[in-house]
């Protein structure tokens, strides 16, 4: 079943390839980060019931991994995460691991209005490294 949730996201990213939701990656210090926001009900019931996932049209799912940029390998780390409306209103979002065969996802919900936007704040410590992952996001109910 953990690879269900693997290829559920594979097959998002690459059917949302030409939207802004997309998968995107950012390089920060020694690791790439790639992340991805979607709505909780792009995930199947069955998947969404396996990781104790909210389905909602108005919740939005943060999806974060961190590869070591030069092996690839998943890194694990401590993280928070917040959105921040463009009202200036900033939700602390709840981050939970999860562990698939070699990868490592970091998982955050986090409720919406229609094309409400948030600037995403995520970080991210190892340690030895702290970095700041910054995006921002539009949501829309569906």
């Amino acid at each position: 079943m953990p690879a269900l949730f693997k290829s559920l996201l594979l097959s998002l990213t690459l059917l949302c390839s030409a939207n802004a939701s997309a998968e995107q990656m950012q390089k920060l210090g020694d690791w790439d980060v790639h992340y991805i926001a979607f709505p909780s009900t792009f995930l199947t019931a069955d998947v969404a019931s396996t990781y104790d996932i909210n389905r909602s049209k108005y919740l939005g799912i943060i999806n974060i991994s961190v590869l070591d940029s030069d092996t690839q390998k998943a890194q694990a780390v401590t993280m928070t995460v917040t959105a921040r409306n463009l009202l200036g209103n900033i939700r602390e979002l709840e981050v939970r691991e999860i562990r698939e065969q070699n990868a490592i996802y970091y998982i955050a919900e986090v409720p919406h209005r229609n094309e409400e936007t948030y600037r995403i704040k995520a970080t991210l410590n190892s340690g030895n490294q702290t970095q700041e992952l910054k995006f921002q996001q539009k949501f829309y109910v569906d």
